[in-house]
């Protein structure tokens, strides 16, 4: 019987900035060099408040924390490609992103100290809430994206995820219905190895990540996760394609969590030390440091300034906390159904015995 090749694809990866600082002009984004210094101050201003809210949680004082020290570069390139119009939808390790759109730090650390206030999104921020569950988030972005076209906007909507939630049904649902409908949605895979302790090549045979999205006639490309000018170029490009009505993109960032999983995790039970060590040598900071000294933006009084200024803004933000009225005991049970169960009506009335703020 003759054969015939129905279709061949390939995944390209793109790479602007490398370890040494060095950049690929000819790939450079155009960015200036405010954009350029926002990029390095987001990245140390998330650093302080990762480290500040890991601080916290071994103190008591916050509760379980998912750090994301080492995918800055995915966080901040993405995030700062979207225009304030557009929507995003983060899972619980996109503290950064939604730094880098301007979520108040209070709102952050009011989330991780289990306050509901904390999942309060202020007004003209389209940030939707931290999702937990994985890939529950990716449908609900594709179901923005379908009534932004439906109205007729030119916005889209932008959805994070690891490589994990590629095997979840939700991720392939949205795919498909994103793909078919056409829709103005990007999807942005923060590929960082591992599924909590399951590394990639024990979840899935597939080469990357960025493959599965060619089954679903959506194009996709493959991009150095610790260099934020491929992830904002890469972002940049997919979105004015999803403005101009041309459909979905799906972009893997390769990186690494460096940090545990979350603060109850020990990574050290499952991978080597040295594959970490290997991995912090391509430290998304570091790497914009060195370009930005070369370039001239960068000098030591401008480090001690921003890192300066960072630690004040988280620990303003910690007093704010601290000082908060706390939350009525109500709010834990009112946003879990829309109507109250028995179950929790009995709960609630159990716990206003013990709540000086009923």
């Amino acid at each position: 019987m003759p054969k015939k090749t129905v279709l061949n694809f390939s995944i390209e990866n793109i790479q602007v900035l490398y370890e040494s600082g060095n950049a690929d002009m000819k790939l450079m984004p155009k960015v200036t060099n405010e954009e350029i210094k926002k990029f390095y101050e987001d990245m140390i201003l998330i650093r302080a408040f990762d480290k500040k809210c890991l601080s916290l949680q071994r103190q008591g004082r916050l509760g379980t924390y998912a750090m994301l020290t080492g995918q800055e570069a995915s966080q901040v390139g993405s995030a700062n490609a979207l225009s304030k119009e557009d929507w995003m939808f983060p899972t619980y390790r996109e503290s950064g992103a939604m730094i880098s759109r301007g979520m108040p730090l209070l709102t952050l650390l009011q989330y991780w100290a289990g306050d509901e206030r904390g999942q309060h999104i202020p007004e003209g921020e389209n940030d939707f809430t931290v999702s937990i569950p994985i890939a529950s988030q990716i449908p609900h972005a594709v179901g923005l994206a379908w009534s932004l076209k439906a109205k007729g906007k030119k916005n889209a909507s932008l959805v994070y995820f690891g490589d994990g939630a590629t095997s979840k049904g939700d991720f392939h649902e949205g795919m498909n219905f994103a793909g078919a409908l056409n829709l103005p949605v990007v999807f942005i895979c923060q590929n960082n190895h591992f599924a909590i302790s399951l590394p990639t090549k024990k979840q899935t045979a597939a080469q990357s990540m960025a493959q599965k999205a060619i089954a679903y006639g959506i194009p996709s490309i493959q991009v150095d996760g610790n260099d934020v000018f491929a992830v904002y170029l890469t972002t940049k490009h997919a979105l004015e394609k999803a403005y101009a009505g041309n459909g979905p993109s799906f972009i893997e960032c390769l990186t690494y969590r460096v940090c545990d999983h979350t603060t109850s995790d020990d990574a050290s039970r499952y991978r080597p030390k040295e594959e970490v060590e290997e991995w912090k040598k391509k430290d998304p900071v570091e790497r914009l440091r060195k370009f930005m000294e070369q370039k001239g933006l960068w000098t030591k009084d401008y480090e001690t300034k921003i890192q300066e200024q960072s630690a004040a803004k988280v620990e303003e933000a910690v007093k704010q906390l601290e000082e908060f009225p706390e939350q009525k005991v109500n709010d834990l049970f009112n946003y879990v159904f829309a109507e109250m169960t028995p179950q929790l009506k009995e709960q609630l009335e159990y716990l206003k015995g013990f709540d000086n703020n009923k």
